[in-house]
């Protein structure tokens, strides 16, 4: 379950994009990325086995914090992965047009296509299958492996040229080298978020506190592996310059990487594990939203006709047609690095205050050393601002006019 929710859209579009800020040290951001991932995704646990319910750091900084904080965190959250489901659906796009020969140009219509008929699918009471989950995951390991396995031969002959220098640096500006590196880790720590997922099975499983933290903990070390194997192969075969070109013009940096391998089958393998991954990832992400909003709808922060179900008791469908139209929306921008880097600085946002949250825990709901909070903090408000300035005056911005709103509905309730 947690490879299904973390190994998707970061993968396959993200290391193109923090290629091009970082260069060859993006294999670096990657190990830096999963160890922030990992204190946040212990906070995310202990509050879960503490506060078991649905709707995450909405309902934990609401418990734990202040009305202001948990508002913020849905707010944040509905507004990162919002950027997340259409990166996704870009890719999606990008993966599809390369490897079907099509014009580049169809990019975002075939995205909004993509984001209209999954919208559409649940709008119409379609959920999440388990089984499909499994297939999909699955078939997006199995590509993976595969763009590895396949590179290796090629990345023996090319060599080391493509690793040096290993910081991408700017001309008379000696420091720009780590200032990039740690731009690029605020990337690819957008690649890890969906460990949230596994911290709601407390209830699904046996000595949840215990099996949790220690399912958390392998699905971050397994992504990591995987994520540092793909980026040292894709890297080393074409350099970072080539994948940041293929991200910027065809959203599909890993297809673009594989064409160069001797086995011509691996970009096809690569395109269909794309393919699948992502309208998996939106697919998830449209449901999810939806639910948020439902719940920030049933408690007032949201207008109320978002909290209504359909006759069958099954459907949000107002929240699922909102969210459909904000995601389109952000898709028809038509850039993958925006919509990534907006998401970047949003999820840091969300995921300091979970940390903020687990500092409140007192006596036997702590697990672990208040550190680990203290560090994910730390470490998601130092990151925020690593992140271009467009990108975090945009999120402080709408962070902002949510505020705003959520001080009116109080203030008029």
């Amino acid at each position: 379950m947690g490879l299904g929710s973390i190994v998707g859209t970061g993968v396959f579009v993200s290391i193109g994009i923090a290629a091009g800020v970082t260069g060859p040290s993006v294999i670096l951001a990657v190990v830096l990325a999963a160890l922030l991932a990992g204190c946040n995704a212990l906070s995310s646990a202990q509050l879960a086995a503490s506060h078991p319910v649905s709707g995450g750091t909405y309902e934990y900084g609401y418990k734990y914090l202040s009305p202001a904080l948990g508002f913020s965190a849905g707010w944040m959250f509905l507004c990162a992965k919002s950027a997340s489901a259409a990166t996704a659906a870009l890719g999606f796009s990008g993966y599809l047009l390369h490897a079907t020969g099509q014009d580049p140009g169809l990019l975002r219509w075939v995205a909004l296509a993509a984001v209209a008929v999954l919208t559409m699918l649940v709008y119409s009471g379609l959920r999440r299958s388990n089984t499909a989950n499994i297939v999909i995951v699955s078939l997006t390991l199995f590509s993976l492996a595969v763009f590895v396995a396949a590179g290796i031969p090629t990345l023996s002959e090319v060599g080391l040229s493509h690793f040096a220098p290993f910081l991408k640096s700017e001309p008379g500006k000696p420091w720009s080298g780590w200032t990039n590196l740690l731009h690029a880790t605020a990337l690819m720590f957008v690649a890890y978020t969906g460990y949230g997922r596994i911290a709601t099975l407390g209830e699904e499983v046996t000595e949840p506190r215990k099996t949790i933290p220690r399912a958390i903990i392998v699905t971050l070390m397994t992504t990591a592996v995987l994520y540092s194997a793909v980026a040292v192969v894709a890297v080393g075969t074409v350099g970072s310059e080539a994948l940041q070109t293929a991200t910027s013009g065809q959203v599909a940096p890993l297809e673009v990487a594989a064409s160069r391998f001797k086995l011509p089958e691996t970009s096809w393998i690569v395109a269909a594990g794309a393919v699948t991954a992502m309208l998996g990832v939106l697919l998830n992400l449209i449901l999810g939203l939806s639910r948020v909003l439902l719940a920030m709808g049933r408690r007032g922060d949201m207008p109320k006709r978002l909290a209504l179900l359909d006759k069958e008791g099954t459907s949000p469908r107002a929240a699922v047609l909102i969210t459909g139209l904000l995601i389109a929306g952000l898709t028809f921008l038509g850039s993958v690095k925006a919509a990534w880097s907006f998401s970047a600085f949003t999820v840091l946002v969300y995921y300091a205050i979970t940390n903020l949250a687990a500092l409140r825990l007192k006596g036997d709901s702590r697990l672990y050393p208040r550190l680990i909070s203290w560090c994910g903090l730390a470490g998601c408000l130092f990151l925020a601002f690593w992140v271009e300035p467009p990108y975090w005056v945009a999120g402080l911005s709408v962070l902002a006019v949510g505020l705003l709103w959520h001080g009116l509905r109080r203030w008029t309730a």
